[in-house]
């Protein structure tokens, strides 16, 4: 993949793009949905990402191990089920600069978050603050806020939201860092998200942990918009705890397995409280049934129950494209990508007047997604697009979302979707 390109407004260039594409043969590998009757240009895996081809037949797989095993399937066949979580770990943990151990597959975001906080958030009396960004996804913001009372704190005092600077909207690092180390702060945990849902900013996650470490807090992050779409270095950057979700640039179902991330000098901590459960229990004494939690080394020792198979039969053919299409690999044609959407919204007069683009302009800040602040017919404007083949989504109250993903998105798909927006905002506005 070229890492550069001067970009033009024209099919014959994007098609041009899409030939020198070393990565466009993953587009074959999944399901497209159709509007009337044709391929959609489907730029929405920021919500939902696609189904792999693949999917079907390892759901089967499992299916078939169900019939003809039945309990035995736990310890025979292909990848018997009491240890299938493992074959994740080399997977999650190149996704998120991991080691092996300290990733896990299991249950869904927001209660791998609940599980996190019960460990990693321990407010004192003089020390019981959260820090997070202001306009964070509103399950983190409710997982928050129930976490703070349940610990006897008032959530408007307990939790401090950094917000943009008057007239911008997204944030300065100088100014996150600067809310975490003032001393009169004093957080007992900074969460963000690693990716803000509605901007698409990519927050500096090594500055974060650094200055949160320095304010004497523990660190985690969201990575459901992050995972699959930018470079994780969670144990580089010594990151306490992180979670995610995997069926937006993960590819895994709607509602599929969930994950976590656990730095490993917390890996064997006997003070750090946790909520328990059977399957966290030692790995070779678990059969024992006795009293008194063991848990396993590393982030499995989180894991509360059986592992949800078919679930994870999906997670396995996604994270397998993954694993053969390279993370750095789709970064670098992620950029071009977005760019060129930015490119095409940028230099058409009317979009351009009419879509402001939010999301930082440097692809270091930004990953797949381009959110545009609509000036004027924000929805009708996204109602048109949609019903003309483009599928992104709405965010009250005139945010457009559009993610240019690399594994299955092409430049063709970008010019037509910038015809698409130029055209559909002509006939809305009448101009």
């Amino acid at each position: 993949m070229i890492s550069s390109i001067t970009y033009e407004n024209s099919l014959d260039f994007a098609q041009k793009m899409d030939a020198l594409d070393s990565l466009k043969q993953f587009r074959n590998y999944f399901h497209i949905p159709l509007i009337h009757n044709q391929e959609a240009i489907y730029l929405c895996g920021n919500s939902l990402g696609l189904q792999p081809k693949a999917a079907r037949n390892t759901i089967e797989q499992e299916m078939l191990h169900w019939q003809t095993l039945a309990v035995e399937g736990h310890f025979l066949g292909k990848q018997p089920w009491l240890t299938y979580h493992k074959q994740f770990r080399p997977l999650l943990s190149n996704l998120t600069g991991a080691l092996p151990h300290e990733v896990v597959a299991m249950n869904n975001l927001t209660t791998n978050l609940h599980l996190m906080m019960i460990s990693f958030y321990q407010p004192t009396s003089d020390r019981y603050l959260i820090i997070m960004e202001a306009g964070a996804f509103p399950s983190d913001q409710y997982a928050v806020e129930s976490q703070v009372r349940f610990h006897g704190f008032d959530p408007s005092d307990a939790i401090i939201e950094i917000k943009p600077r008057e007239g911008e909207h997204i944030l300065h690092t100088e100014d996150i860092v600067q809310a975490i180390i003032n001393p009169e702060n004093k957080p007992a945990l900074v969460l963000f998200g690693g990716v803000n849902y509605y901007t698409g900013q990519v927050f500096d996650m090594q500055a974060i942990s650094k200055a949160a470490h320095e304010a004497g807090a523990y660190v985690g992050f969201d990575l459901a918009h992050a995972i699959g779409n930018v470079s994780l270095h969670l144990h580089d950057w010594g990151t306490d705890f992180a979670v995610w979700c995997s069926y937006k640039y993960l590819n895994s179902s709607p509602g599929g397995i969930s994950g976590a991330f656990v730095h490993e000098r917390h890996a064997s901590n006997p003070d750090l409280p946790r909520l328990a459960g059977w399957w966290g229990y030692d790995e070779a004494t678990r059969f024992q049934m006795k009293k008194g939690f063991i848990p396993q080394h590393g982030a499995d020792g989180w894991q509360l129950a059986n592992a949800p198979i078919l679930l994870m039969a999906v997670h396995r053919a996604s994270l397998d494209i993954f694993q053969e299409a390279g993370l750095e690999n789709l970064r670098q044609k992620s950029i071009l990508l977005t760019g060129y959407l930015e490119f095409l919204i940028q230099n058409d007069p009317i979009l351009n007047q009419t879509l402001h683009i939010i999301t930082p302009s440097n692809s270091k800040e930004r990953g797949c997604q381009l959110s545009m602040l609509a000036a004027i017919n924000g929805k009708q404007i996204f109602d048109k697009i949609t019903d003309a083949g483009v599928i992104g989504d709405w965010r009250e109250p005139n945010v457009i979302r559009l993610s240019p993903v690399p594994l299955y998105n092409s430049f063709e798909d970008i010019y037509r979707c910038g015809e698409t927006l130029s055209r559909c905002v002509r006939e809305v506005n009448i101009i």
